[in-house]
């Protein structure tokens, strides 16, 4: 039996985020551990009466299933006593015994790694603005890291993978679970290019409230820093955060609208001392001194504003207080009655049509999945709900959110403000 079902035996006893690190240390290793048996286990003081009944209770020779089914969906076990472990991981107490990797292990060794993290529910100011930092990040150099979810998560990785760069998705949950199908193309294309989805949890363990906070701690430990890009007061992304710091990370975060909610978090987080970012460089320039080799900083020279200029996004209207103008004298004629809805709209607003304004230029690749050339087929440049073309297209509505990334992935399809997809 070698060392890998010992680490395994470790993880299904004991748990994900267990305080592994004085028992290792004390026992020399698993195996030792095991071998030692609960006569020893009570005597080290290290462990409670519940976790020498888990310790007890299985045995690493049950580990092989978890063998069996890593290597029959070529997701490959990494431990501690592997060359391709994270060695910035073992700096925790509550280092995972086991990471479960789906893709390129060497990513994972990159010295320059930047976490990125934010809210699900993002505006798409927000969205726009994690895809855009991200792809220069990655473009500069940087792995991004994030965590798979919707909202800034996705765009993220969807940024890195934009500028050719790597980047790594760590789920919470096992990458056996079927968890956010309308993901599953983002995770294969991050495969695909070079990065790695990981996991500390086995093959099926299902996605719960304790296991996202759980996989945060991986998340900023990974990374040299932590970038909070939208976040509300009680968002998940500031417990990314507060690791970091607790981890001994730089904290980054994206200043946002001080009347909006939505940014509450990340402004809180400036005024606690985190920096600001309104360029690449603003994170970058903190590890060029260590890793000149390996970052590019001409890549990392734009504004947040200039980039969301360059890419289309409408600048945010002011705040302002007018100052009062005089009152004019009351128009003797009577005022023109506004238009009835029966009458035609002004020309600033063109009334809507089912068809699109002209045919997109935009190919789909040979290679795209049957729902994704559904979609793209109902798919018009006049941006739609997913609930209407999920209606357009006759495919469920997670089904539709799945053909939408892979298109998105593909170029052919963007998402618009007020969530909206239209074709490009």
């Amino acid at each position: 039996m070698n060392d890998t079902a010992f680490w395994i035996w470790l993880l299904r006893t004991l748990g994900p985020a267990a305080a592994i690190a004085d028992i290792v240390n004390y026992f020399g290793s698993p195996r030792a551990l095991y071998e030692a048996g609960s006569t020893q286990w009570r005597l080290s003081g290290l462990l409670t009466a519940k976790q020498i009944a888990a310790l007890a209770k299985f045995s690493p020779s049950e580990s092989g299933g978890v063998m069996k089914t890593c290597a029959e969906n070529g997701w490959q076990i990494i431990t501690p006593d592997d060359l391709t472990y994270p060695q910035k991981l073992l700096e925790l107490r509550n280092y995972p015994p086991v990471l479960f990797v789906w893709g390129d292990t060497q990513v994972l060794l990159q010295d320059v790694k930047i976490a990125m993290v934010g809210t699900r529910r993002s505006s798409n100011y927000g969205l726009r603005v994690a895809n855009l930092l991200a792809g220069a990040l990655a473009q500069s150099g940087a792995v991004v890291v994030s965590g798979g979810a919707l909202g800034v998560d996705s765009e993220a990785h969807r940024g890195a993978l934009r500028t050719h760069g790597k980047t790594i998705a760590v789920l919470g949950c096992g990458l056996g679970t079927p968890y956010l199908l309308e993901n599953a193309p983002l995770r294969r294309e991050i495969v695909r290019q070079g990065g790695a989805v990981i996991s500390e949890f086995l093959p099926f363990c299902a996605a719960s409230r304790t296991t996202f906070p759980l996989r945060n701690r991986i998340i900023s430990a990974l990374s040299l820093g932590t970038v909070v890009v939208e976040a509300g007061e009680r968002s998940g992304s500031l417990i990314t955060a507060r690791y970091a710091l607790e981890q001994g990370r730089d904290v980054f975060a994206v200043p946002g609208d001080i009347i909006s909610s939505a940014f509450t978090g990340a402004n809180k987080l400036i005024h606690d001392g985190a920096k600001p970012v309104f360029t690449p460089m603003d994170i970058l320039e903190e590890y060029a001194y260590i890793y000149p080799d390996e970052l590019r900083l001409e890549n990392a020279q734009k504004t947040l504003g200039e980039m969301l200029r360059e890419a289309g996004v409408p600048k945010a209207e002011p705040v302002s207080v007018k100052k009062p103008q005089p009152r004019k004298p009351r128009a003797t004629t009577k005022a023109p009655k506004p238009p009835t809805p029966s009458e035609p709209p002004t020309p600033s607003e063109p009334p809507a049509s089912s068809e699109a304004p002209h045919a997109s230029q935009s190919t789909l690749p040979a290679g795209a999945s049957d729902a994704a050339k559904k979609v793209f087929t109902v798919l018009r440049e006049t941006p739609a709900q997913i609930d209407e073309i999920s209606e357009a297209a006759a495919l469920p509505v997670q089904a539709c959110l799945a053909a939408l990334t892979e298109l998105e992935l593909y170029g052919c399809a963007a998402l618009t403000q007020g969530k909206k997809y239209r074709k490009v």
